[in-house]
């Protein structure tokens, strides 16, 4: 994609009265009759972006429904928890972003007419049963990479919606903070049944779908940052080199600060500046031999929240949904839950506060992998951080490893942190042409997790699990095994 593309906004698609993920509309329908005839119940709801927002999404249509619920996150959804909800006065309650893979756990409840689940999902379903299920893979489609848990609980409220006459297409814009939060967006932008609930936050208004430079900050970091910073692109004396960046950018004949002397952003630039600094930007990756697939993603779909201010971490899709994971991971949900259904007060303040303590630990995290560095077993790489990366983070800077030095992108990496109480956190992290190859992570936490009395699930290209911790060595021979049988064959 050349750099004339840049800020060049598509044109709008048309309103359509069709719902958004066909193949998924009646599995929708369904789980949504169940929750009008039941009228009161609980909503339970993950903790990262994708499960805030799930839960913000089905927060505002089940308000804009008139239903009676209550809301409670949950970082784990395992037995304890499970049973923690059957313990409740609820007859029906109301799972997003998790309860697929917790299904054989949850099984048993409903057998016993603890509560009646009606999950909105995308993960990989355990080997159960239950009728009011909405989650992409029962219908062929894939949940890590064409719908995420928000856009599973955006149907939802679409076809709540549709029963009651009532516009939720605003809601669609959300529920594409979760998928991007949920790395469901490449160079091309968002695909898949995520396409589908695009065109309705566009129609809606909430969305803009623009092609643009494809690098995080755009809203609010000053140029000389955002191109410091821009580990997407890895331009050298450009990437991780202050001095190299402000460097680029004074040689350029656009005005790089502004009146008050102050170095002005990517979004203070206007079209034609913008396009200027692109395609020096794209000519100094090609010069200095930057691959080219890294240098055509310098380009990309990006997404802007069309209600929000500009300049503020709340316009742009990828820094809204590092904001929120800086508000769950941290204890508090509810923060990042009033920041998605409007908060611009007190709630805000307390996530960007949230928001520069998460960006430290990142920091200090990756910084602490990179100098320990990582272990390596025949068929994956893993480091154990301990005490010293927070357990619900520790998956994120596993992901910012890959490709640092010393870190292999060729073998799926594996993190463990103490979660307290006897127990590891433990996340793993693949890419997608290892998945292309047969890894399914999601099968082997499963599996190597519950052979050392744990649990686990996820994704084939992202999951996670909780064992006792003292099984580490045999949990991680296990992973190993099953790595290698998936991709080796062994």
């Amino acid at each position: 994609m050349s750099s004339a593309d840049a800020d060049e906004t598509r044109s709008e698609p048309d309103e359509s009265d069709g719902f958004p993920v066909p193949e998924l509309r009646e599995r929708a329908e369904t789980c949504a009759g169940r929750l009008r005839e039941a009228g009161e119940f609980l909503l339970c709801s993950h903790i990262d972006a994708d499960g805030l927002t799930s839960a913000a999404v089905a927060t505002a249509a089940f308000e804009r429904a008139g239903f009676d619920f209550e809301t409670a996150f949950f970082k784990q959804l395992d037995a304890d928890a499970v049973a923690s909800i059957a313990a409740t006065d609820y007859d029906v309650v109301c799972f997003t972003d998790f309860g697929s893979g917790q299904l054989d756990v949850i099984a048993p409840h409903e057998e016993a007419g603890d509560f009646v689940p009606v999950i909105a999902d995308h993960h990989q379903p355990a080997d159960a049963e239950t009728e009011f299920h909405l989650n992409p893979l029962l219908e062929g489609l894939d949940g890590a990479s064409e719908l995420s848990g928000a856009g599973a609980s955006y149907l939802l409220a679409r076809a709540l919606g549709d029963a009651t006459e009532t516009d939720n297409r605003d809601l669609a814009a959300l529920a594409v903070v979760g998928a991007v939060g949920d790395m469901q967006d490449g160079d091309g932008g968002l695909s898949g049944a995520n396409e589908g609930l695009v065109a309705d936050a566009v129609a809606a208004g909430a969305l803009e779908e623009v092609t643009d430079l494809a690098l995080y900050g755009r809203q609010t970091r000053p140029l000389p940052k955002l191109l410091e910073y821009a580990s997407e692109a890895r331009i050298p004396g450009i990437s991780n080199d202050q001095a190299g960046a402000i460097e680029f950018l004074s040689d350029l004949d656009v005005p790089m600060k502004d009146g008050d002397g102050e170095w002005r952003r990517w979004v203070d630039l206007g079209a034609d500046e913008r396009r200027t600094v692109a395609s020096a930007l794209i000519r100094r990756a090609v010069s200095s031999g930057v691959p080219s697939e890294r240098v055509d993603s310098l380009v990309g779909t990006t997404y802007v929240l069309a209600d929000e201010e500009p300049g503020t971490e709340l316009r742009d899709v990828s820094e809204f949904s590092t904001l929120l994971n800086a508000t769950a991971r941290y204890e508090r949900a509810d923060v990042g839950l009033a920041v998605c259904l409007g908060d611009r007060g007190e709630a805000l303040e307390r996530a960007r506060t949230l928001l520069r303590n998460h960006r430290r630990n990142l920091s200090e995290g990756l910084e602490w992998v990179t100098n320990e560095g990582v272990e390596r077993e025949d068929n994956v790489q893993w480091f154990d951080a301990g005490t010293r990366i927070r357990e619900t983070i520790v998956g994120i800077v596993a992901g910012m490893a890959v490709g640092a030095d010393g870190v292999s992108a060729r073998k799926p990496i594996v993190a463990f942190a103490d979660k307290g109480e006897g127990e590891t956190k433990v996340s793993a992290r693949g890419s997608g042409r290892l998945v292309g190859e047969g890894l399914d992570l999601s099968a082997v936490m499963r599996e190597a997790s519950r052979a050392v009395g744990g649990d686990g699930g996820g994704h084939d290209v992202a999951a996670g699990a909780t064992i006792p911790a003292d099984e580490r060595e045999a949990f991680l021979a296990a992973v190993d095994g099953l790595v290698g049988e998936q991709l080796n064959g062994e």
